[in-house]
């Protein structure tokens, strides 16, 4: 494969990624039209979105299997299908059980893409690009969230949200067409044991993802609550969040590409954007304006910059194995996604917002320290062991 061959197949798989997360990015823009037509309560929209997270994570373990035995292209395709199909039935739904049922089966389908894009990341793309590879992937999730954004911006209004859905739905058949992109290249490695350090690192990536995603999901959650709380208006907040998610993006890219000439100090950066991230929640906690706004940046394009190169990094410690490593940090992501927003919720009932922003801030740099210590850890030599080419410690 040429240098530059493997980017179309990226460039699928990370709309794939943003199509397969939309279901739940867009039912909860469309919140307010579903609840007034539906006539049901916030927190059930709300148990409904955690519910597709929730089955990500929960059905992560089935979907690496499928993701390891089918070909990538097969997989990724029938992920678009099926979120495409997850928002026809959701325009469609007449109850909360019914919305319940359908947002459960995408987030299902949205746990397919991260180990098949591991895996196409791991067999197609050269190792001195994988950074920057799963850094577009991961910029799906920032992606995802402008979709819905437009939709809310220039259909909700005049057409309803059975449109909205519609149109989302029509969307995420793109990728479906582009996953053939996504075919050959490069042999896959063989599959190589993982010591135990290694496993271990994995499992605590997995936990410091979570808690780190938690506390920069909760944000992005109330992020409106949060800014008028902060002083700002309602609609400087929209705009705001708009162009945090476009920063987002920007970061992860930037990360991967400059991190790609030494991905060994992998595990330093992203302890680095997780201590900015948990800065932010802190700048966020005090209340004013500027320090809202400054917080804001933070926690969206540090605090959320870390997924690809996380992801990259796992890669690294599994050769051979990558529907695994896609399949911990997914794990680890989505289950902070799931307990986010009514972890927030509860604890800003209980604490105050300025309590809940703190003790998110503090999650987040917990997760930091975790990611620290472990890659210390792995940079120790082990007495007749020799290390996996590429491995991002050391």
């Amino acid at each position: 494969m040429s240098a530059t061959r493997h980017w179309p197949g990226v460039i699928a798989a990370s709309l794939t990624a943003t199509a397969t997360v939309m279901p739940g990015f867009t039912v909860g823009a469309l919140a307010p039209a579903l609840e007034a037509d539906l006539h049901i309560p916030t927190t059930t929209v709300g148990l409904a979105m955690s519910a597709f997270y929730a089955a990500t994570a929960l059905g992560s373990p089935l979907a690496k299997r499928v993701a390891a035995r089918l070909p990538i292209p097969i997989t990724l395709a029938a992920a678009s299908v099926l979120a495409s199909a997850t928002m026809l039935l959701a325009a469609q739904v007449t109850s909360a059980a019914a919305l319940f049922a359908t947002l459960l089966a995408g987030g299902l389908g949205n746990g397919l893409v991260q180990p098949a894009a591991s895996r196409f990341i791991a067999e197609r793309s050269p190792s001195r690009r994988r950074s920057l590879a799963a850094g577009i992937v991961g910029a799906a999730l920032g992606a995802a969230t402008l979709v819905p954004g437009l939709l809310v911006a220039f259909v909700v209004q005049p057409y309803g949200w059975r449109a909205a859905l519609t149109i989302a739905a029509l969307l995420a058949l793109v990728p479906a067409a582009l996953a053939p992109l996504t075919r050959g290249g490069l042999p896959a490695r063989a599959v190589q044991p993982v010591r135990a350090a290694r496993s271990r690192a994995l499992v605590l990536w997995a936990v410091a993802a979570a808690l780190s995603a938690t506390g920069n999901n909760a944000v992005a959650s109330y992020f409106v609550q949060l800014g008028t709380h902060s002083g700002l208006a309602t609609d400087v907040t929209g705009t705001l969040l708009a162009m945090s998610a476009v920063i987002a993006i920007a970061v992860r890219l930037i990360a991967g590409a400059l991190t790609d000439r030494a991905p060994r100090h992998n595990p330093a950066v992203i302890t680095a954007m997780m201590l900015s991230g948990g800065a932010g929640l802190a700048l966020i906690s005090l209340g004013s304006p500027a320090t809202f706004l400054i917080g804001a940046v933070l926690a969206f394009s540090a605090g959320w910059g870390w997924t690809g190169l996380l992801l990259a990094s796992a890669i690294h410690l599994l050769p051979g194995r990558a529907e695994n490593a896609g399949h911990l940090v997914q794990v680890g992501i989505y289950t902070g996604a799931t307990v986010a927003p009514f972890g927030f919720g509860a604890l800003s009932a209980a604490l105050g917002i300025t309590g809940a922003t703190l003790t998110a801030a503090a999650a987040t740099f917990i997760a930091a320290v975790l990611i620290a210590a472990d890659a210390s850890l792995l940079a120790r030599p082990i007495t007749g062991a020799q290390p996996v080419p590429g491995t991002p410690v050391g």
